[in-house]
């Protein structure tokens, strides 16, 4: 027997979604404002209102490992990725 479990999707903007996944792949904000060439404050913004629409879809996101498992939940990045990024940071 086959289970299968639901899970409300969040409908987050592409922008929103880049800034997520280079926030879930490095250890700061300062360093995503760098790469995408916006403030921190914008980074914090979009970080911001990601939780809030995983929190109005009853899927809150208060820290950075439940957002992983949002993104992970929603396809937006997988376990290998992570995995990969993890080794880089151990190779260093």
């Amino acid at each position: 027997m086959t289970y299968t479990i639901a899970t409300p999707t969040t409908t987050l903007s592409t922008r929103e979604v880049e800034v997520l996944t280079h926030w879930l792949h490095t250890e700061s904000k300062s360093v995503v404002a760098e790469r995408l060439f916006i403030s921190e404050s914008t980074v914090h913004t979009h970080l911001a209102r990601i939780r809030e629409k995983y929190s109005l879809a009853g899927r809150p996101a208060n820290s950075k490992i439940s957002l992983l498992i949002r993104a992970i939940e929603d396809g937006l990045c997988t376990i290998d990725d992570m995995s990969a990024t993890l080794n880089e940071r151990a190779a260093v």
